[in-house]
């Protein structure tokens, strides 16, 4: 579910926020960082939860219309389409993830309920669902369709929700693009014969990706006094104020990925926190990285202090 580029975002953030030096114990921001990066799975968690709870709201209206005093013959026999959904019936009797919903206690939609509600009476308000409940009977894969455009059109782009998780956690919105990523993909590849770790992905794809977090995070501080020389050098012609502070954390973090992971490649390396730059920064800022990123790497270059390992690693 994690990629390196939000492993590079949750560093950066992290390195932001961090007022010490580089004699100081970095264990309790160490534990900050992992902390952040670990809550994006229980956000994960809690968007799975709402088609849960969307799902069991649509089963609790179907019911109250059967006990209406004048129920029609159409309450007395309503479509169970959308409540008998095959996809949504997979994560509902999915085991693994109703543990991980326990052990993350994951209730949030216990107490907000009227955000369910919300996104119930939008799906049920939309052309895809009128045409989607135009039948009674429908296969796998038509309700798979059904359900990734749902959440594609009407969950993940819902201004309430997004103003409900903003207020929640304010690191979940960095978090969200790649956890709606990661459920589009698990419910696009869904099938009916599935097992339960489908739908409970990895938050790290391997304890690779975990120890890069931490190495980069340790790497940048403890030769922060040695890397800002290198970029003071590249920068004489710039007064320090005119420098964006998120620019100089990315340029931190790109030597000493430059200098210290010797499998990631130059180009890898520079395009990721470029990328990064465009997102967070200024408008200029990927210029101004790219240019001292580019006369660095030429004189690693020139002096052989660049290391790499492997093929195309330059």
């Amino acid at each position: 579910m994690l990629n390196r580029r939000h492993i590079r975002v949750k560093v950066m953030q992290t390195m932001y926020a961090f007022k010490g030096g580089e004699s100081d114990d970095l264990s309790k921001d160490q534990k900050f960082l992992l902390f952040s990066i670990d809550n994006m799975y229980n956000l994960y968690l809690l968007l799975v939860s709402l088609l849960l709870e969307v799902q069991k709201r649509a089963e609790s209206d179907l019911q109250k219309k059967q006990k209406k005093h004048l129920a029609t013959k159409e309450d007395k026999d309503p479509n169970r389409k959308f409540v008998s959904n095959q996809l949504l019936q997979l994560f509902k009797n999915n085991l693994e993830l109703k543990d991980r919903l326990e052990a993350y206690k994951i209730n949030n939609w216990d107490l907000d309920s009227e955000y369910v509600d919300v996104i119930f009476k939008a799906i049920v308000a939309s052309d895809l669902y009128k045409e989607y409940m135009q039948t009674k009977v429908s296969d796998f894969k038509e309700d798979k369709e059904f359900l990734v455009d749902v959440f594609k059109d009407i969950i993940a782009p819902n201004e309430k929700l997004y103003e409900y998780i903003e207020d929640k956690n304010l690191t979940w919105l960095d978090d969200l693009p790649t956890v709606n990523t990661t459920i589009l993909k698990i419910l696009r590849k869904a099938k009916a014969s599935s097992q339960d770790h489908h739908f409970t992905p990895k938050l790290y794809k391997d304890i690779e990706d975990k120890q890069y977090a931490i190495d980069l995070f340790r790497k940048t501080l403890l030769n922060r006094s040695a890397i800002n020389k290198e970029i003071e050098g590249k920068t004489q012609n710039w007064e320090s104020d005119r420098i964006a502070n998120v620019d100089y954390v990315l340029l931190q973090m790109a030597i000493c990925e430059l200098k210290n992971f010797p499998s990631i490649p130059v180009k890898v390396t520079i395009n990721e926190y470029l990328e990064i730059a465009k997102e967070y920064s200024t408008p200029k800022s990927s210029i101004f990285i790219n240019g001292i990123l580019d006369k660095l790497v030429k004189e690693y270059e020139e002096a052989g202090t660049l290391n790499k390992v492997g093929r195309g690693l330059m």
